[in-house]
């Protein structure tokens, strides 16, 4: 081959990309957005609360949308949406189902959010009559006779439960969804975790009202560690039976109505939880 055409060999070769290009491409991070609807705020402080870990987990990713921590806002699609809360009113719904449309991933985080809330306890009444009893002007208030988990109104990729959330589930849900893998979250009921920690049983041994026995673990043990009865934060667990652990709480002396007001709270609307509370509705 002659000098000249090994020059218009080299000429029409396709040009590599440039570095400033493919660098940008490397450093690309996941976009991350958390959104609160009707809640405390509680579980998005303890993705605050992770302090140390924080900083890593903030290295990995790019906070898109987080007003409990910045005022930055950069538009969707997200990688991935953490979303606090349970929706009350017909705008958080319209907004919700915005969010889903733009994000890849959807995790939802605390009691609110995958049950209803404490705020759920108005579906066991009539809302019009606690707005009347609350309000001045109850003629302002726009709200849903319900209170409803995400998952009733869009799809969900994954339930982080609690009131609050365990900061160390929370990061391990992020950080294994990021890496396209299961995250590693127990799902055995609190008596598990009493068991783990060498925690005597406290209906058994001293006759306490305990949710423990239904109730999904995550908190560590938090409650039965200083002499309390469990009281369901973390919600129901896979194989709750309502019914069995009703019959042992009325014969440790508890009545009907304290049953039923002992399976609504945090999680009432939960399925487990509610089905046993309405069976003591009287």
């Amino acid at each position: 081959m002659t000098e000249a055409a090994k020059k218009k060999v080299v000429k029409a070769a396709p040009k590599a990309a440039k570095a400033p290009v493919a660098a940008k491409l490397a450093r690309a991070k996941p976009k991350v957005a958390v959104w609160k609807f009707a809640s405390c705020d509680g579980c998005q402080l303890s993705l605050l609360a992770c302090e140390d870990e924080l900083l890593d987990v903030v290295g990995e990713i790019e906070i898109a949308y987080f007003l409990e921590a910045t005022t930055a806002k950069i538009d969707g699609p997200y990688d991935i949406s953490l979303v606090e809360g349970s929706i009350t009113t017909e705008h958080d719904l319209h907004r919700l189902r915005k969010i889903r449309q733009e994000s890849k991933m959807l995790i939802t985080i605390g009691a609110c959010a995958t049950a209803g809330g404490i705020q759920a306890l108005k579906n066991f009444a009539k809302v019009d009559d606690y707005i009347r009893a609350v309000y001045d002007h109850p003629e302002f208030i726009k709200t849903l006779p319900t209170s409803t988990p995400i998952k009733d109104h869009v799809p969900v990729d994954f339930e982080l439960r609690g009131c609050p959330i365990n900061k160390a589930e929370l990061l391990e849900a992020i950080s294994a969804l990021l890496n396209k893998r299961t995250p590693n979250i127990a799902h055995t009921s609190q008596c598990i975790e009493c068991k783990k920690k060498g925690t005597v049983c406290l209906m058994v041994a001293k006759g306490v009202p305990c949710l423990g026995p239904v109730t999904h673990a995550g908190c560590g043990n938090l409650c039965p560690s200083t002499n309390r009865g469990c009281f369901g934060c973390f919600g129901p667990s896979e194989s709750a039976n309502g019914p069995a652990l009703a019959k042992q709480l009325e014969k440790l002396g508890m009545t009907k109505r304290e049953i039923r007001d002992f399976f609504r709270s945090y999680n009432a609307h939960a399925a487990a939880f509610r089905k046993t509370s309405e069976m003591y509705d009287v």
